[in-house]
């Protein structure tokens, strides 16, 4: 689980607009760039190359 603090910091690498987190799936999503966001552990993982277009 992510804390709240890490959520109101980060943003997408991409267009470094905001992103939503998905409990339910364990991910970051970015609704603009239609990208998905992997959590590993509770580490995000952010590498642009690494996101699932969805």
């Amino acid at each position: 689980m992510l804390s709240k603090d890490l959520l109101d910091v980060l943003a997408c690498p991409k267009c470094k607009g905001s992103i939503k987190y998905d409990k339910k799936a364990g991910k970051l999503i970015c609704n603009k760039c239609r990208l998905k966001y992997g959590i590993i552990g509770d580490i995000p993982n952010m590498l642009i190359y690494e996101a699932k277009k969805f």
